[in-house]
């Protein structure tokens, strides 16, 4: 079994200039950290970005912090409509611009060192038949791809609760209209198997092992896109880490609660408490450890329906109903 390494997401500091968050990320003793480019957070479309950029890396190499790049960001090329354009926008030049952001991500990534980039599809847009909509995913994606290889960093698309590519089933069917390169693989974002799959989400880390570059974690409630601290919602934590720590992955486990900024830096200072308190050891027993490492009551993350991690089959949301949609 794998060490895992817990980051936490800046898209859940915003309040904090960079610099200070990710001070507080290793003052915290965090191993890395996710970093959403963002007009208050290395802007991607601001002047002077590889000089920013070098002086990002200095400083993550000064505090012993490893990166992914993250690509969330709600408003940092459209002002008016959140996340837009995506990959899947009706007007071309509109996706250009998200191509154009993604490859500009890659640099960036390279720059830094970072583990993945890690993008999502986007919603399917009104009127468009779905294979359409599959075709267009794929071909406004391989020049990001190719960007992808020729630097080294992975590509990881993540499955998104209202988004055409929402499931694991929908990342192998781009994986596959793709070719299946070796720069695209897989962000998990743990809390959205409670939103949709139907596989218990530890049975989908297992799943999901031999592609992951990336991978998010929070609370989430069954069929509901809201993410939560640790101890708000149902998802069982111990046997998901448990099988992420099996499947040999080595990249980060990133805490994503993007609408929790205003208590950031305790919500970052509890999250890895818990998450230390219920991780598995590299070797060793993962029952007994947890015996002698109870997690407080408020954030045993477990389930009400019996303490194990399986769900029933749960809903789908609209890509406005909670979490970073």
């Amino acid at each position: 079994m794998s060490a895992l390494r817990f980051a936490y997401g800046t898209n859940g500091l915003t309040d904090l200039r960079l610099t200070d968050a990710l001070t507080l990320l290793a003052d915290l003793g965090y191993d890395g950290v996710g970093l959403t480019l963002d007009h208050m957070h290395l802007d991607p479309c601001g002047p002077d970005l590889a000089e920013r950029t070098r002086a990002v890396a200095r400083q993550l190499d000064r505090l012993g912090l490893t990166v992914t790049v993250e690509t969330g960001a709600r408003y940092v090329l459209d002002p008016r409509h959140k996340h837009g354009p995506t990959l899947l926008d009706p007007d071309p030049d509109r996706r250009a611009l998200r191509t154009g952001l993604l490859t500009t991500a890659v640099r960036v990534a390279a720059q830094l060192g970072a583990h993945a980039v890690h993008c999502f599809s986007g919603p399917a847009p009104e009127g468009v038949d779905e294979d359409q909509a599959w075709d267009r995913l794929a071909v406004t994606l391989e020049p990001v791809v190719a960007a992808a290889t020729a630097a080294g960093v992975p590509l990881a698309v993540e499955p998104e609760p209202g988004h055409l590519l929402d499931t694991l089933d929908g990342f192998h069917r781009l994986r596959t209209a793709l070719g299946s390169p070796e720069a695209l693989g897989l962000t998990l974002d743990i809390g959205h198997c409670l939103v949709t799959e139907t596989a218990p989400p530890a049975d989908c880390v297992r799943a999901a092992g031999p592609w992951l570059r990336h991978v998010q974690i929070e609370d989430m409630r069954r069929g509901v896109h809201d993410h939560l601290p640790f101890g708000e919602g149902e998802l069982y934590v111990p046997p998901v880490l448990d099988a992420l720590a099996a499947t040999g992955y080595q990249g980060l486990t990133c805490v994503e609660l993007p609408r929790h900024s205003h208590a950031g830096p305790r919500l970052a200072a509890t999250s890895l408490e818990f998450l230390r308190s219920v991780a598995p050891p590299p070797t060793g027993h993962g029952t007994a450890r947890r015996a002698r490492r109870p997690a407080s009551p408020r954030t045993t993350a477990r389930p009400s329906h019996g303490g194990s991690d399986r769900v029933p089959a749960t809903g789908r949301t609209t890509p406005d109903e909670g979490g970073r949609s």
